[in-house]
């Protein structure tokens, strides 16, 4: 019977032994992000005596019969969800904030009122020279603000570009990192000591690669997961074998950007490559609405320059150029004040006349520059207003999810604490039982 006691005191301080070592390891890791909380999972020994009657059991004390992580599943892929969805909304957000801070911040709606204002203002008095001086420098100062709109438009546009192609490089490093942890927890020898740290590097990376698209996985009986990116009906990415497929993408001639896994092309609902995808959209529709409104401004003014007098009396001449080439292409083609077409044409040098100003101004007001180029700021940032909206909710809902795994998995120091004494004495007990056996079977022997 002694005997049995230290066996089985033996056994149970084995046991406390590892599950203060667990406990050891998860007030260590109670800061450390992606781990998940571990416990002892304790098996009685025992086993049927054949040699004693029926129900007899031979008692053999306590083993460890593995660790568990203590987390869900389903609150993980949650988590995952909306952080795909969140970080989705967190790049548009902050995309058409750019492109709309660009637009609106080169100053092109102010330009385009001030040359009208400046029409205006020379129409009273069509051969003042300082008038005419201001009127100039007005439509140099608005093609100015179309160049500046054009380029900061450019330029936000290749900073997204960029980060797109970095999102891009980041996933492809993630998943062959995961494919070849595939292969580690597949050929683990020692998944009793090694299957919480695999699992907890497995899914650190999956909610990394879920922060640049909307990921599906499979998580397979030995514990390796398969993954399609673009959803459930996506493109496999990364296989249990050990193999993981290439994101790629595209620039189109406008800007925009598609992308493809090995090839075939993929559709994004989610993550930060999702957002860089619409706000590089948006940013080529706002592009071409401003080259469109830089063309037609050109186009109606050129129109009437040329159909008028100077104060030369000569034929008037296009006032800009490039007016098929965009806002980044406009650029002032007149030299002298002297050459603003104010007059009909065949009017005498001198003439007084400001008929073909006001044709101008006619032009301007019949083709609704000014309200075309209110309506696209307006536009930028209404989506910016809209999706802020959106973001935030998103936003909410993944923190909801984080807060609720973290509950379930993370560590609370209060619980581990009182788990250490519990072990501990635990543990302490076991000696007890041990110091008492030994001291049975000195007086067993003494007898």
């Amino acid at each position: 019977m002694a005997s049995d006691m230290i066996q089985i005191a033996s056994s149970g301080a084995k046991a406390m032994r590892a599950a203060l070592d667990i406990t050891a390891q998860n007030i260590a890791n109670a800061g450390t992000d992606g781990y998940i909380r571990r416990s002892v999972n304790l098996a009685e020994m025992s086993s049927v005596d054949s040699r004693s009657s029926y129900g007899d059991v031979s008692q053999y004390g306590v083993r460890m019969a593995g660790i568990n992580r203590n987390v869900d599943s389903f609150q993980q892929s949650e988590v995952r969800r909306t952080n795909a969805d969140a970080s989705r909304a967190d790049t548009l957000v902050t995309g058409l904030s750019n492109i709309s801070d660009a637009v609106d911040n080169s100053g092109v709606f102010d330009a385009i009122t001030s040359f009208q204002s400046a029409i205006t203002k020379l129409t009273s008095a069509p051969t003042n020279s300082s008038l005419r001086a201001n009127m100039l420098e007005a439509a140099r100062t608005m093609a100015q603000s179309f160049n500046v709109a054009h380029n900061s438009l450019g330029s936000a546009m290749a900073g997204q570009q960029e980060t797109a192609a970095a999102g891009v490089a980041d996933m492809n490093t993630l998943a062959q990192n995961l494919a070849q942890l595939n292969l580690r927890i597949s050929s683990d020898t020692d998944p009793l000591n090694n299957r919480a740290t695999l699992l907890d590097q497995r899914d650190a990376i999956l909610q990394q690669m879920s922060g640049y698209g909307d990921i599906a996985t499979t998580i397979n009986a030995n514990n390796t997961v398969d993954v399609k990116l673009g959803g459930t009906a996506g493109r496999d990415l990364v296989k249990a074998d050990g193999t993981s497929g290439t994101v790629g993408s595209t620039l189109a001639s406008d800007g925009t950007i598609s992308y493809t896994v090995d090839g075939a092309a993929l559709t994004l609902s989610g993550g930060s490559l999702a957002g860089n995808q619409q706000v590089l959209a948006s940013a080529a529709t706002a592009n071409a609405s401003l080259d469109g409104i830089a063309n037609a401004l050109m186009s109606a003014v050129n129109t009437v320059q040329t159909n008028g007098a100077d104060l030369n009396g000569n034929a008037g001449t296009i006032m800009f150029s490039g007016a098929t080439f965009g806002a980044g292409a406009m650029a002032l083609a007149l030299t002298s004040g002297s050459q603003i077409a104010t007059a009909p044409s065949g009017s005498a040098a001198g003439s007084q006349i400001s008929t073909n100003l006001t044709a101008l101004q006619s032009a301007l007001s019949t083709g609704n520059i000014a309200g075309q180029m209110n309506d696209l700021l307006y536009g930028m940032a209404s989506a910016v207003s809209s999706n802020t909206i959106t973001r935030d909710a998103l936003d909410s809902i993944h923190n909801n999810a984080k807060t609720t795994l973290a509950n379930q998995s993370g560590v609370d120091l209060d619980t581990e604490a009182a788990n250490l004494v519990k072990y501990q004495q635990a543990f302490q007990a076991s000696g007890k039982v041990i110091q008492v056996a030994s001291t049975l079977f000195n007086q067993l022997l003494s007898l």
